[in-house]
């Protein structure tokens, strides 16, 4: 069966796991994630995978052993799409989606830097990050409260040398075609105007040399 589009019991079912996330409502109301979450998106991912390769899901269990926060449950479902660096998660708020990288290791930071210096990339990513605003889409990522050592505090991209990761997002939230074969199309829409951004990444940061320190998954 081909995906149909994300019901709206996915978002509730979310909304509820909020209210009460502990192991007795998951064990009562699995077959809902199962049926109403990880379903609709196995679907989809399996649509998607033509254009953006293989999907990851994430697990749907937090890891609590160094977290403050105890609740064992995850409040969305991603799935990330690593060779085409895109990401999307269902939550109670409806969908979100994304690309770029969303952590850089200190070889990549030190890439990206030298890129937005030069003016010729520098000026390119400006033109990327100029197109995606104008497909609606926000632009995130870490940023130092300071321009890096070694650039002037003036430089005229200041504000991108500043960024440790950057990635487009793109929130949908849950209008009412989110529960129709619409949904894919806003997302691969979406996906596709990040494609200049991540586009320069690959070209000028590239996959990292170095381990990178996971602080969680998705």
């Amino acid at each position: 069966m081909g995906f149909t589009g994300i019901p709206f019991a996915a978002l509730d079912f979310y909304e509820d796991l909020e209210a009460d996330n502990s192991k007795t409502f998951w064990t009562a109301h699995k077959h809902l994630y199962d049926e109403q979450v990880k379903a609709p998106l196995l679907a989809l991912a399996a649509e998607l995978e033509h254009e953006f390769g293989p999907a990851k899901f994430f697990r749907p269990y937090r890891d609590v052993r160094f977290a403050k926060d105890k609740t064992p449950y995850k409040d969305h479902q991603g799935v990330y799409f690593a060779e085409t660096r895109r990401y999307l998660h269902v939550s109670a708020a409806g969908m979100y989606a994304s690309g770029g990288i969303y952590e850089m290791a200190s070889d990549q930071v030190a890439r990206y830097r030298r890129a937005v210096d030069d003016d010729l990339p520098g000026e390119a990513l400006v033109l990327a990050l100029a197109g995606a605003g104008k497909a609606k889409l926000t632009i995130a990522g870490q940023q130092l409260t300071r321009v890096p050592s070694g650039y002037p505090k003036e430089h005229p991209r200041a504000e991108l040398l500043r960024h440790k990761s950057l990635y487009a997002t793109r929130d949908f939230g849950c209008p009412d075609w989110l529960q129709t074969p619409r949904a894919k199309v806003e997302l691969v829409k979406a996906w596709r105007a990040m494609q200049p951004l991540i586009n320069w990444l690959d070209k000028h940061v590239g996959a990292s040399d170095l381990p990178v320190a996971r602080k969680g998954s998705a």
